[in-house]
């Protein structure tokens, strides 16, 4: 594949300008210290809205930089996604900045650098470019972890990531390494050649099961779940929200166009995996929440639950799986801003609360929080005519017309456990004596919270354009 650097430029466009924002961004709060915080805020926020009007306003099609990078109908609709929780979480995270004295520079720079990690992972087109961007955005995100260096939880969690995720690179750089001996070529489509007209090797499948294990550990599917708990509940709470959202739009991404584009002539073999994997995290994910006291730790095992029904769609192998892929990944950014955005607003005596105990009584004290968190907890528990009961039909309607019924069938089942502890918090919050009430919640949190809630209450109205543009993203590869 030639190398035209202009035609490379202009389809890498809301990146470059991401990267050249980062490092100004950077020289900007360097030489104006502590005065810059919120004006750095600002403008990378200004940046990531920037960079959704020109995905949305100049669509581009084509191959960047000798075929690494690619842009298509599908990594526009993830690029979007991704940016939008970015975006949203770093207005959320403003308040509790300046109230836990983290409010520094560097925190917007760092989420702009991870975002930059994210987006080029949705455009991946290569093995190579692919590594890069996975380990532009975790190494952002173990910093971000640990931000707030006052406190002995998020330096804990900073570090239990850093430990984790740089065990899962090396295993994710050890099947590239397979990949690419026993194929001979690191880009998508010369990967997918190779394995079209050969036999499949051992060596080759232990190199897509350690891939897949490295792709794993970044949406926190089971078996490599064990940081997110840990991490979400340490992490100071707009950085759990963003660690909810935008990263998990990327890896996802960047899972389905690995199988779907250079794994797809061995689609038996990873489709086995994918089974595996999503019928262990949709049952972890029920079962370990149930004993969960804080909401931080509930909503993580919710997240691999989750992670677990979008892999459902994946699991299809079909243009059906994968627009229910989609459709699931933006409606769970919904309920995610919109759930975090309630838990930011949790305050007491200008401390953070967090635990479940904390909202007894929130329908007396705040009527329209507790009815938004109320709608939020039962469209993450699948229940109708809420949004996440849509998100869940598509994907199991994928994998019934691809023929795995039993898949479908465990994951309603696990679907009705994962209610409990759903619902457990709306009994909570509408039949326990009151706890107490919360500060007054700030603007911006309003704001996303009751976006949020009208966006998942009323998706019945607005679905048929969401589902036509996954529809959209789904055909790039079909």
């Amino acid at each position: 594949m030639t190398f035209d650097l202009t035609s490379s430029l202009i389809l890498a466009v809301p990146e470059l300008a991401l990267a050249l924002g980062a490092m100004l961004l950077l020289m900007i709060g360097v030489f104006s210290g502590d005065r810059a915080d919120t004006t750095v805020t600002g403008l990378a926020v200004a940046l990531f809205l920037g960079a959704i009007a020109w995905i949305i306003i100049f669509p581009t099609e084509g191959y960047a930089f000798a075929g690494a990078f690619v842009s298509d109908g599908f990594s526009r609709f993830f690029k979007v996604l991704t940016l939008i929780g970015a975006a949203v979480t770093l207005i959320m995270s403003v308040g509790f900045a300046k109230a836990e004295k983290f409010d520094k520079f560097e925190y917007p720079v760092l989420i702009m650098l991870s975002v930059l990690g994210m987006m080029l992972m949705i455009s991946a087109n290569d093995m190579i470019a692919l590594y890069l961007g996975l380990e532009l955005q975790s190494l952002a995100l173990y910093v971000v972890a640990a931000i707030n260096r006052d406190s002995a939880r998020a330096t804990e969690a900073g570090l239990k990531y850093f430990v984790l995720g740089a065990l899962s690179s090396g295993m994710l750089l050890y099947g590239v390494s397979l990949v690419y001996g026993f194929t001979g070529g690191t880009q998508f489509d010369a990967i997918a050649a190779a394995l079209s007209g050969g036999e499949r090797q051992l060596g080759l499948v232990f190199g897509l099961v350690f891939v897949l294990a490295g792709l794993a550990f970044k949406i926190s599917a089971v078996p490599f779940h064990m940081w997110t708990p840990d991490v979400y509940e340490g992490a100071p709470t707009p950085v759990t929200a963003f660690f909810a959202a935008a990263p998990k739009m990327a890896a996802v991404a960047l899972l389905v166009r690995v199988t779907m584009s250079a794994f797809e002539p061995i689609a038996v073999d990873w489709q086995q995996i994918v089974v595996f994997i999503s019928i262990a995290s949709m049952v972890l994910g029920a079962f370990a929440a149930i004993g969960q006291r804080n909401i931080k730790r509930l909503m993580a095992y919710s997240s691999i639950g989750h992670m677990g029904y979008a892999l459902v769609g994946l699991s299809a192998n079909s243009e059906a799986g994968v627009r229910a892929v989609a459709v699931y990944m933006l409606i769970y950014l919904a309920m995610t801003l919109g759930t975090f955005a309630i838990i930011l607003a949790m305050r007491r005596n200008d401390t953070n609360v967090e635990q479940v105990s904390d909202l007894a009584g929130l329908s007396s004290t705040n009527p329209m929080m507790a009815t938004i968190m109320t709608i939020m907890m039962f469209s993450l528990a699948g229940i109708p005519p809420m949004a996440g009961f849509w998100a869940k039909w598509y994907v199991f309607l994928a994998a019934i017309d691809a023929g795995l019924i039993a898949l479908a069938v465990i994951g309603v089942l696990a679907s009705v456990v994962g209610a409990f502890y759903y619902l457990r918090v709306v009994k909570v919050m509408w039949f326990d004596e009151s706890a107490g009430g919360f500060q007054p919640m700030a603007g911006e949190l309003r704001f996303v919270m009751l976006l949020s809630g009208a966006f998942v209450l009323f998706y019945m109205l607005v679905g048929a354009p969401v589902e036509l543009m996954a529809e959209a993203a789904a055909t790039s590869f079909f």
